[in-house]
């Protein structure tokens, strides 16, 4: 169940008075999303205490703060979590509101042990070198046997420093802080990016009455039919998942030409590199929720890149200058793991953990992080097996075994 009060200080930290064996600490787990819960769950269902430690004031703070139309890209079926199907009645594609309501059920289903208003800061060694030590709000400090990160993948939003930026008077957000097109209705803006986001908002801006909608790309992506004939493209995602990346590249160009129509002529060529390869660089294929049909119908205008901002207007990178009356800037988020982890040499120059799921740092025994990855087989689906995968090696270390904990 929820829970704002903070848990008792676990002995051993400064409160305490005796430095346990590490089997009754607990195991914390930094996040309260899905992939939070998914792990809280898992560990619980082996006997182990996990506490969830959540800095906003409720479970999936993350999928309340999307914009209102977002749904998930993958099936209701392969998108729970251990333990709890998701309700039929959400449909095939489930809506950003019942995400929500699934994770809050998710929580209290399972009696999880969550507390939320702390937010950790820094993770480090304990001082007996045998658990974690979790520096939180307050002057917190936490000792847990096992740490499982899961702040998310879309953690901080990502804004380019772009020249002028700074000076540049006019509306400009982050996609985090669209919600719909109401207040665009009847204007002129611009969209920078054409991953996921940005293109379903540029959508949702068409059908929201703005008078013009231009999306700003700077690599065409690999498009995607969210479904054929009834055969989810999260299917082929999982069946292809461990397959030689070159067979994938091979196997998907022939496909794509079948299934989505050239928009050369559009602005947007088909990519020179392969759909796998470049999943493998970090960009995940958009899947079409009417972008398509807007963008051969020129609802939605596709143009350069974004270089900077120069006297109100801003500058593409084919030299052209537009004066949009707002710009939704779609250019994606960093994990912010610096602070938190940045010290214990764990995380890859992009800021990624170095390894996830199952496997620990061989620097940071005990330290597991999932949701830092973004896998054409689907995110809910492979932080459920994720979580299943964290708690079975840390039921296999004995760490935060408790008594009283039913499997």
């Amino acid at each position: 169940m929820a829970d704002s009060t903070p848990p008792p200080p676990p002995t051993g930290s400064p409160t305490g008075s005796t430095t346990p064996h590490p089997a009754d600490r607990p195991v914390y787990v930094i996040g309260g999303g899905p992939g939070g819960l998914a792990a809280a769950y898992a560990l619980r269902a082996r006997g182990l205490r996990a506490v969830v430690l959540e800095k906003s004031d409720r479970v999936g703070a993350s999928w309340r703060g999307h914009y209102d139309r977002l749904h998930l890209h993958t099936t209701r079926r392969l998108s729970a979590l251990p333990g709890l199907p998701m309700p039929r009645r959400f449909g095939r594609w489930v809506s950003r509101d019942n995400v929500v309501r699934y994770l809050e059920k998710y929580a209290e289903h399972h009696e999880l042990e969550i507390v939320t208003g702390v937010e950790v800061s820094r993770v480090e060694r304990s001082a007996d070198g045998t658990g974690w030590l979790l520096h939180a709000t307050g002057g917190r400090e936490l000792t847990g046997a096992a740490v499982v990160i899961a702040t998310g993948y879309n953690h901080t939003p990502r804004i380019p420093d772009w020249p002028g930026r700074d000076s540049y008077s006019g509306e400009l957000l982050h996609a985090r802080d669209y919600r719909n097109a109401k207040p665009y209705a009847g204007r002129d803006v611009l969209v920078v990016g054409i991953g996921n986001t940005g293109a379903e908002i540029a959508v949702d801006l068409v059908e929201g009455g703005a008078s013009r909608v231009r999306l700003a790309v700077r690599t065409a992506p690999h498009l995607l039919r969210r479904s054929t004939a009834g055969w989810a493209s999260q299917y082929t995602g999982v069946l292809v998942r461990r397959l030689p990346v070159a067979l994938v590249d091979r196997c998907a160009k022939p496909l794509a030409k079948l299934s989505v129509p050239d928009l050369s002529a559009h602005g947007l060529p088909r990519p020179d590199t392969g759909l796998y390869s470049r999943v493998n660089e970090g960009a995940i294929p958009v899947q079409d929720v009417g972008l398509i049909d807007a963008v051969r119908k020129g609802k939605v205008e596709i143009v350069a890149a974004v270089d900077g901002f120069d006297d109100g207007k801003v500058v593409l990178a084919d030299g052209t200058r537009v004066s949009p009356d707002a710009v939704v800037v779609a250019t994606g988020y960093v994990r912010a793991l610096e602070g938190l982890v940045g010290h214990l040499d764990v995380l890859g120059p992009r800021g990624k953990p170095v390894v996830h799921g199952a496997r620990a740092p061989r620097n940071a025994p005990g330290l597991y992080f999932t949701g830092f990855t973004n896998p054409i087989s689907g995110m809910f689906r492979e932080l459920a097996l994720d979580a299943e995968k964290i708690a079975k090696a840390i039921a296999r270390e004995g760490a935060g075994k408790v008594s009283g904990i039913p499997r």
